[in-house]
C-alpha cells in the first residue's frame, strides 16, 4: 500500500515508534493522520507537526477505541490504515500481580481485536485497507525478562496472523512489526536481552514500516537477525530453548 492520500490512525502516537511513524506517514503524503495516546501533553505537538488530529485514548478500553475511530471518521470520513501500536512494559518474571497481567492482555491483545472490529469490515466495504500490529520480536522469539510481556506479545502475533488469514484475500493488508530494541521510553539503556543486535532509532523503524507496506509483506523486521533466530527456533526447538535458558541465567546475574 502507498501511504500517499490515505488516512491513518496510530495509537501510542505521542512518542517513540508511534510518533516517528506519524511523521513518516505525513512526509509520505498521507491525507490525514490521527494520533492517539493517553499522554495528551506529548500528543498535541505530534498532531500539530503532521497537521492532524490528536485523540486521547486508553486502548485498554474498547469504548475508547470506538470513540477514536469515530473521531477519525468524523474528521476525515474514513480510516484506510490502522496502526495498533500502543504498548507497555516494565514487568519482570512472573511476579506482576493479576492486575498487571490483565492490563497487558488488554493492551497487547484485546486492543488489536477491538480495533479490528471497528475498522476492518468498513475497510473491506470500501475496497481494502491496511492493519498493522506492533508485536515485538518477543512475540516471535520470547523474551527472558517478562513472562507477561512475552505471552501477550505472542498473542499479538497470533491475532495478526489470523487477520491475514481471514481477510488477506478480501483486500486487507496486514503487517506485524517485530523489532528488537528500539530507542524509546520502554527500553532500558542497554536494551536488555533484546539489545544484542543494536538499538535502533524509532525513525529507522518507521522507514521500514513504510517499505514493507509498499510490498504488502507480513513481517516488519527492522532487525533482520530476528528472521535468522526464528528459523533456528523452528529448526531445533530444544537447542533454541537451551540457548534462551543461558540467556535467562545471564540476565539474572546482570545488575538491574
Amino acid at each position: 500500500m502507498d501511504v500517499r492520500g490515505k488516512v491513518a490512525v496510530i495509537t501510542g502516537g505521542a512518542s517513540g515508534i508511534g510518533r516517528a511513524t506519524a511523521l513518516k506517514f505525513a512526509a509520505e503524503g498521507a491525507a490525514g493522520v490521527v494520533v492517539a495516546d493517553m499522554n495528551e501533553a506529548g500528543l498535541q505537538p505530534v498532531a500539530q507537526a503532521v497537521n492532524g488530529l490528536a485523540v486521547r485514548c486508553d486502548v485498554s478500553r474498547e469504548a475508547d477505541i470506538q470513540a477514536l475511530v469515530a473521531a477519525a471518521e468524523k474528521r476525515y470520513g474514513r480510516v484506510d490504515i490502522y496502526f495498533s501500536n500502543a504498548g507497555i512494559g516494565n514487568s519482570r518474571g512472573m511476579e506482576p500481580d493479576d492486575e498487571m497481567w490483565d492490563k497487558m492482555w488488554k493492551i497487547h491483545g484485546m486492543a488489536h481485536v477491538w480495533a479490528a472490529r471497528a475498522v476492518v469490515e468498513p475497510m473491506i466495504a470500501r475496497g481494502g485497507g491496511y492493519f498493522i500490529i506492533t508485536a515485538s520480536a518477543a512475540g516471535l522469539l520470547n523474551i527472558v525478562e517478562s513472562a507477561a510481556y512475552a505471552v501477550t506479545k505472542h498473542a499479538a502475533v497470533a491475532f495478526a496472523e489470523w487477520l491475514s488469514i481471514a481477510y488477506g484475500r478480501r483486500g486487507l493488508g496486514v503487517s506485524c512489526l517485530c523489532p528488537q530494541a528500539v530507542r524509546t521510553g520502554m527500553v532500558p539503556g542497554d536494551g536488555g536481552s533484546a539489545g544484542g543486535d543494536g538499538i535502533l532509532s524509532a525513525e529507522v523503524v518507521a522507514d521500514e514500516i513504510v517499505r514493507v507496506m509498499a510490498d504488502e509483506k507480513f513481517l516488519v523486521l527492522p532487525h533482520p537477525e530476528v528472521l535468522t533466530y526464528l528459523r533456528g527456533k523452528t529448526a531445533d526447538y530444544d537447542r533454541w530453548l537451551g540457548g534462551m535458558q543461558k540467556l535467562f541465567l545471564k540476565s539474572q546475574s546482570t545488575p538491574g
